[in-house]
């Protein structure tokens, strides 16, 4: 494990501007540098690189971070990859502390995984070009599907011979662990070879190392399955992986669009078509984790579906979950009995764009026009349709979009708009009450909270969810946790900084804290302080966890700036700069923080005074609740009057 001496090194070493100068052509423009994004195709830079703060941010894709975090955009590494790659950049050794027996055969177990995998590759690669049969039936059969060497060669095709001991016997020649190579089902639980008489598809991970092969038989044989995969194990789950992302990844990036499809062949297809951001579900049906994947590089997907009511039925069953992960989705149905594999073969790059162009359509629309036409004139089955389809909307998380969808819907459906916007707010509402009770009632409605219900002057108001004014507390937590990470290594006076002033002003609120990240960010102050009496936005901004990284870059990226009138000899600026107006920035952030907090208790215990029985026992607690509030109206009063709010 790499010491935190030495990840700080590396951090301290890294300079934002030769890191991402490695990749992008830099100019200066004031005391910052500017260029085109790398993460999304722009002709206009918006992407910025401030070597003060040791950061970028994009401000067309909203992407931010330290080196570190560039690297792991960029590269797609996790943390520590990427510390140990800037480690090589900069020729700094890294310290490790010893591991534990389990952490070292934890580690071993998956190098080793990864060992075997390449040798597994490798040796279907050579029956491919080497051996009579590989190149008799396996190249023959890549060959006829029109695959050229260079893609064949790219994407590391193989072939596994029709023989049960192959891949056993030479695995055993070169002394690999045969129970490793069971474990990853290279060979089966009887002992021989798993893969035999397929062509292979090694399976590789977004780093670009082999994670799991899948193998398809040629035989016309019905029994055989046509498709079989690798076992799952430490490094392959089908769920987290999709077919072509290595390949695909810079350029869905730079297309800022993500083409899906079904198999193995129509990526390699449309690869060698040059097309290149596509993806496959390899052999699965969209998850929620590759939908993750996918949103690391766009929060556009185009999928193609074959045109028969198996493939119309698969687009639904994908539609809502790619909807609720806030993407924006369009379909294309190929004609009937293509592929985009065929398709491709027998139109070309320039039609089949084309096709695509011409034919795509927005996915939630395309489920209304599908189930329309399924319901003919029954009435059953339309109200039927209709609830499907608002239920799709709902898990829209943009309020501006589900208004649009439901406009265009009723008019599809030729139902009123103001029946679509309740059912919607009952989906809503429901979907909400659902998450409460997933997380024992701490659910916060984030999803919805800044956005307004459609409503319908025609129809009645549904009522609004209660959100106990969570939202609220937690903007006021989060403003005072900006302060912290952007002015914590300031002074507050001549004994303490504003990171100790602020901590300490916390201490007799801390229990009533809410947000999670928040508190996360308040936590780790505290033991920065207490660790090295300091803090800096370098701690932030190299942080591991990744939200933490992430609220330190949006907490210190500022597109605007004041305007230099100065210079041209017209002083009208009257507001100081954040950074000379600190103070008293972070006195207000911490009044109205401690003023929410206050005007909560004061809701609670009036309420506790109203149901209060007089037939109880314990009037002296009635009392004491008395005393206590009237203690906390006088603060209140004193801390508005601060802020210079009036409380009715």
């Amino acid at each position: 494990m790499i010491t935190r001496k030495s990840i700080e090194e590396v951090l301290q070493v890294s300079k934002i501007e030769e890191v991402v100068g490695d990749y992008v052509n830099l100019r200066r423009r004031g005391v910052n540098l500017i260029g085109l994004c790398p993460f999304h195709d722009e002709k206009t830079p918006s992407f910025t690189v401030s070597p003060a703060k040791n950061i970028f941010k994009c401000f067309g894709c909203s992407k931010g971070g330290d080196p570190v975090g560039f690297v792991m955009e960029h590269e797609s590494l996790n943390y520590i990859e990427a510390i140990r790659y800037l480690a090589q950049k900069y020729n700094i050794t890294l310290e490790e502390t010893a591991l534990t027996n389990q952490e070292k055969e934890l580690r071993t177990a998956v190098d080793s995984m990864y060992i075997v995998n390449s040798f597994a590759k490798d040796h279907f690669v050579h029956n491919l070009w080497s051996r009579e049969e590989g190149k008799h039936i396996g190249l023959s059969y890549f060959k006829e599907r029109g695959f050229r060497d260079f893609i064949i060669e790219k994407f590391e095709l193989g072939y596994a011979v029709d023989d049960r001991d192959d891949f056993l016997e030479t695995a055993t020649k070169k002394q690999l662990n045969i129970d490793l190579c069971k474990t990853m089902g290279l060979i089966s639980a009887s002992g021989h070879d798993f893969f035999r008489a397929r062509v292979m598809f090694p399976i590789h991970g977004v780093s670009g190392k082999v994670v799991g092969f899948g193998g398809r038989t040629l035989s016309s044989d019905k029994k055989i399955p046509k498709y079989i995969n690798s076992i799952e194990s430490d490094i392959y789950n089908k769920r987290n992986v999709l077919y072509g992302l290595f390949f695909a990844k810079e350029p869905i990036r730079k297309h800022d669009e993500c083409i899906l499809v079904e198999g193995y062949t129509d990526v390699i297809s449309l690869h060698q078509g040059e097309i290149t951001n596509v993806v496959a579900a390899s052999g699965t049906s969209l998850t929620h984790e590759q939908i993750k994947l996918i949103k690391r590089y766009t929060a556009n997907i185009k999928i193609i579906f074959d045109g028969d009511p198996a493939g119309i039925k698969a687009a639904l069953r994908g539609l809502d979950m790619v909807l609720e992960a806030d993407m924006n989705v369009k379909l294309v149905l190929l004609p009937d009995k293509e592929d985009p594999d065929s398709f491709l073969s027998s139109n070309g790059t320039e039609k089949f764009l084309e096709y695509l162009k011409k034919n795509e359509e927005d996915f939630v629309f395309f489920k209304t026009r599908v189930l329309l036409e399924d319901t003919g004139n029954d009435p059953i089955k339309k109200a039927g349709a209709l609830k499907s389809i608002v239920s799709s909307i709902s898990k829209i998380s943009d309020s501006i979009k589900r208004a649009l969808y439901i406009r265009q819907c009723a008019i599809m459906l030729d139902i009123n708009e103001g029946i679509l916007v309740q059912e919607t707010n009952k989906y809503i509402k429901e979907s909400l009450h659902k998450k409460r009770l997933e997380t024992g009632g701490h659910y916060s409605g984030e999803e919805f909270t800044n956005q307004e219900w459609i409503q319908d002057k025609n129809v009645p108001s549904l009522p609004q969810p209660d959100y106990n004014s969570e939202s609220k507390d937690t903007i006021q937590e989060k403003a005072v946790a900006q302060i912290l990470i952007r002015f914590g290594h300031h002074p507050y006076d001549d004994q303490m900084s504003m990171a100790r002033f602020i901590i300490n002003e916390l201490e007799d609120i801390f229990i009533f804290l809410e947000d999670n990240l928040s508190i996360q960010i308040f936590e780790e102050v505290k033991k920065l302080i207490q660790e090295k009496g300091q803090v800096s936005h370098q701690d932030f901004i190299g942080h591991e966890t990744d939200d933490i990284r992430q609220f330190a870059i949006d907490a210190l990226s500022f597109p605007y700036e004041y305007a230099s009138w100065e210079n041209k000899g017209m002083l009208l600026q009257t507001q100081k700069m954040p950074e000379e107006n600190y103070i008293n920035e972070s006195h207000n952030a911490l009044l109205r923080l401690k003023l929410k907090k206050v005007n909560k208790n004061i809701e609670t215990i009036e309420k506790e005074i109203k149901e209060w029985n007089d037939d109880q026992q314990d009037q002296s607690e009635y009392i004491l609740q008395i005393k206590i509030l009237q203690e906390l109206l006088k603060e209140r009063n004193i801390m508005a009057a601060e802020l210079g709010t009036v409380i009715f």
